[in-house]
């Protein structure tokens, strides 16, 4: 087969394969979910295996510590989170009107020192960009939720995709050895060097970001708990989930936890104290947990790595935010190797990289 009708051939494997996924979004959830943990503890099963353990033993024992673990979680958290949670639902409107009173004082001292066009006008831009930030917000979560989190597909969370994730988990190896078996000879080796790539940037950026999210969500949710600020445990739990977004987790952090500061405390202190904790947070997080747990040689910039999650999520919802760091990941180091190919080739200079055609 010429490399034209090979690439014509793969192409349309693609989009058949995009097609499929699209179109079965709504019941895809539980699958990727157990993919995604098969691949996370298949280091844990290849090391139990190598100590002597069968690949079905390892396996069992790797997918029933770790669902365990999860369900002691669940279980201690679930009554403080339930309870936050509704205690905050009904003290919603009351923050936001002291809120509201807060930012009020400030536009009365705004209004005090600027003239009256500007004050409209900033009045006018605040609201233009509040009214864009909730409606975009609204309609994330609204994807997110019809494309990944209906009823239907929760319950099938909780009892398939410890099935799925026990037998890939199991049979791993073999899948991995039968999808080798199906490479185009001629180019075998180097579609093996490129999923390496992609398998080490994949296995620095989701198994170290996984447990960068569950020292911070802890740090904040214990530290936020200990100042003494309402509903700390759920904002510090929240913050650590979505810190796998660069700064995103952070920033919604700090900005949570100032505001309902801002209503609770009457002392600046008692604000100020809330706010380090987020400044302590990201210090540890940017000098010493990013570093040894996932390392400079993940590769995927920050920028891209927002773009690829708020991407899968407006597509394909919460599926689409489990496939959006692989597919980053898969398309970064294609796109390196491509330019690496053009660099070497005619098209980039007279000479095949290193001559004058290219100014």
């Amino acid at each position: 087969m010429s490399a034209g009708r090979q690439v014509l051939y793969w192409a349309v494997v693609l989009a058949v394969l995009v097609v499929f996924v699209y179109l079965l979004r709504s019941i895809l959830l539980p699958f990727v979910a157990g993919m995604a943990i098969a691949y996370f503890l298949d280091p844990a099963a290849d090391r139990l295996e190598a100590w002597g353990c069968s690949r079905t033993l390892a396996t069992a024992v790797i997918t029933g510590m770790f669902f365990l673990f999860v369900a002691a979680i669940l279980l201690l958290l679930a009554p403080l989170v339930q309870a936050q949670l509704v205690d905050l639902f009904v003290k919603l409107p009351e923050v936001g009107r002291a809120l509201w009173a807060e930012v009020t004082g400030y536009l009365e001292f705004l209004r005090a020192s600027l003239p009256p066009e500007q004050i409209a006008k900033l009045e006018k831009e605040l609201g233009n960009a509040l009214g864009a930030t909730v409606s975009g917000a609204a309609g994330m979560l609204g994807k997110v939720w019809s494309g990944g989190l209906a009823f239907f597909n929760l319950l099938s969370l909780i009892f398939i995709t410890p099935l799925v994730a026990f037998f890939l988990l199991r049979d791993w190896d073999r899948i991995v050895i039968k999808i080798d078996s199906w490479l185009p000879r001629d180019h075998a080796a180097t579609v093996r060097r490129l999923a390496g790539e992609i398998d080490t940037m994949l296995a620095g950026f989701v198994r170290g970001q996984a447990i960068l999210c569950l020292i911070l969500g802890t740090f904040y949710a214990v530290a936020l708990s200990i100042a003494g600020l309402k509903f700390g445990l759920i904002v510090g739990l929240v913050a650590g989930l979505i810190s796998f977004i660069p700064f995103v987790g952070a920033a919604f952090g700090l900005v949570a936890s100032v505001g309902l500061a801002v209503v609770q405390f009457s002392e600046w202190q008692d604000i100020a104290i809330v706010a380090a904790i987020f400044v302590v947070g990201q210090a540890v997080e940017g000098n010493i947990l990013q570093p040894k747990l996932v390392g400079d040689r993940v590769g995927l910039h920050p920028v891209w790595v927002i773009f690829a999650l708020l991407a899968g999520g407006a597509l394909l919802g919460f599926v689409g935010i489990l496939l959006a760091v692989p597919l980053a990941a898969t398309i970064g180091v294609l796109v390196r190797f491509l330019l690496a190919e053009y660099l070497k080739s005619p098209l980039y200079g007279r000479d095949g990289g290193g001559g004058q055609g290219a100014a």
